[in-house]
């Protein structure tokens, strides 16, 4: 066996030497840090600046806030010139599934039955439950009724199209008082939704639609980002905001 020498500095005070054989161990490959993308609620975003700023993580002058009230949305991105080291979170204002469920100023077309359904398994939408079960009878009979008072009509004389439109007209209330929240986590608004026919024939669906709700919900998505935005520059004041 070969004689290996070795020359060896020991600190003063030590008198021991430890000699390990064999592969020394490889080193792991230094990995580049993650991106982080996080989506959550409209208040998410205060909440990561509220916990985060003033932590080393980044430095609040190389981060901007994005502000779409169109869309109630606000992005935070952080370390804007750094993809390595950046964050994005990302906050909305969602609606409601009650509101949403009902597809108030949109295209959703609603059968009487199906309507009728709907309010009755949501009977708390109505402030007065009484009158809200006597419009679920109203819609649940509604075919049946119009079509018997469309035949007595065209019977005395007239024009079925017309009859029909007008038996479907006087047949519900102009508007519907409903109560709920628009977003989540809003409290309850009342709103006056109105029901709109579309006749096929003699088939009829409604629109639901609510000029109301509409003004309540910019409003609201004003107020709300609103509030947040005085969270967040209290604490960053020199946050760079870009109102898209």
């Amino acid at each position: 066996m070969d004689e290996k020498k070795f020359n060896i500095n020991l600190p003063e005070g030590a008198t021991t030497v430890t000699i390990l054989e064999g592969e020394a161990p490889k080193q792991l490959d230094q990995l580049e840090p993650n991106a982080i993308v996080l989506r959550g609620t409209l208040g998410s975003v205060t909440n990561f600046i509220t916990n985060r700023v003033n932590k080393g993580q980044f430095e609040i002058e190389d981060c901007h806030l994005i502000v779409d009230r169109e869309n109630v949305t606000m992005t935070f991105v952080t370390n804007e010139c750094d993809p390595r080291r950046s964050a994005t979170v990302c906050g909305k204002l969602e609606f409601h599934p009650d509101f949403a469920s009902l597809g108030v100023n949109t295209s959703k077309l609603w059968s009487p039955q199906n309507l009728a359904m709907a309010f009755k398994q949501h009977r708390y939408w109505f402030e007065n439950r009484e009158e809200g079960m006597k419009l679920v009878t109203t819609l649940m009979n509604f075919t049946a009724t119009v079509n018997q008072k469309v035949e007595r009509h065209i019977s005395e004389n007239g024009n079925r199209g017309d009859i029909f439109e007008q038996v479907v007209n006087s047949n519900l209330p102009s508007a519907i008082s409903l109560k709920m929240p628009i977003f989540k986590g809003s409290t309850p608004q009342t709103i006056e939704v109105e029901t709109f026919a579309q006749i096929d024939g003699k088939s009829v669906g409604f629109v639901l639609l609510s000029p109301g709700a509409n003004e309540v919900l910019n409003e609201l998505r004003d107020k709300a980002i609103d509030e947040q935005l005085e969270q967040i520059l209290a604490i960053a004041p020199q946050l760079v905001v870009i109102e898209k």
